[in-house]
């Protein structure tokens, strides 16, 4: 009775032990398989020294690339290209036997995966930049459209004042100038005999204008004889950089309606020959004429 239970439980240990047993043959059945299988892949591409050698070069000008779009991992490219070119020196150097080379599959194997991680890190980095690339091209392009639009009101506001500034500069038209001799009654009697004149009449229009403020307006007369000199009071003014030297000044009240500006200035010696007479509203001359004495 006890010899058939020791038997049986004989028997059951084996059972378990074999199981084991299979189990453990399985495994490493698996395992060795799915080495070879990694080995073969690789095998598959290279099987000799110089096959290895233009792996390993692929990957350092892949790098080199890669290095080149500057994305943000610089660093880690650097580095994991350094281990591959000391790889790519360590297979150069060696003889090509089947031990080394078979070292040097596993080296590169397993720099392979660090490889392949970069690259897609390095993929999706250049994703997001080309992304912000295009919200930056996007919103510059928004901002030069903002600044042209503001450029072009600025412009249109720059042109619109000019346009009301010189629609409300006042014209002066119909400059006029004759020249008297006085009598001791006062009378005045028209003469272009240089030795006889004494007065000289200057007469000229403002024109109306709606859009220009009304008031009082100043006008310089200059009078310049055949010698160059201004006659009159010879008085200056100074306009920003310019300086004027002016025979009179005459102000005009202006109402927005055509008005005659008529002034009288007297002198003596007057010279024969050419003379000319500039009216000025401040610095800018405004209108001109001349009058020739005998």
């Amino acid at each position: 009775m006890e010899n058939q239970k020791s038997n049986s439980s004989l028997k059951a240990i084996i059972v378990v032990l074999s199981i084991l047993l299979v189990g453990s043959l399985a495994f490493m059945y698996k395992m060795s398989t799915d080495k070879v299988e990694v080995q073969s892949e690789l095998d598959k591409t290279i099987t000799t020294k110089g096959e290895l050698e233009a792996e390993l070069k692929d990957k350092i000008a892949s790098y080199d690339a890669a290095i080149a779009e500057n994305t943000g991992l610089k660093g880690e490219l650097e580095a994991e290209r350094a281990k591959i070119v000391d790889l790519l020196a360590q297979v150069e150097k060696s003889k090509g036997d089947a031990a080394s080379l078979n070292k040097f599959k596993n080296d590169y194997r397993r720099l392979k995966r660090d490889y392949d991680e970069l690259m897609a890190q390095n993929n999706k980095l250049k994703e997001e930049n080309a992304n912000l690339t295009t919200q930056r091209d996007s919103t510059r392009t928004a901002l030069d459209d903002s600044k042209r639009y503001n450029d072009t009101l600025v412009n249109q506001n720059d042109n619109l004042s000019k346009t009301v500034e010189k629609a409300q500069k006042l014209q002066i038209i119909n400059v006029h100038t004759q020249p008297y001799k006085e009598r001791s009654s006062g009378k005045l009697i028209q003469t272009d005999k240089a030795s006889r004149v004494d007065k000289v009449r200057i007469t000229f229009t403002i024109a109306a204008n709606e859009v220009a403020p009304a008031g009082t307006r100043a006008y310089y007369v200059q009078i310049i004889d055949p010698k160059n000199n201004v006659i009159g009071d010879k008085a200056n003014e100074t306009f920003g950089d310019y300086n004027l030297t002016y025979s009179f000044i005459t102000n005009a009240a202006f109402e927005n309606k055509t008005i005659t500006v008529n002034e009288l200035i007297s002198g003596k010696d007057f010279a024969k020959g050419l003379y000319h007479v500039n009216i000025f509203d401040k610095g800018q001359l405004v209108a001109n004429t001349t009058f020739t004495l005998k």
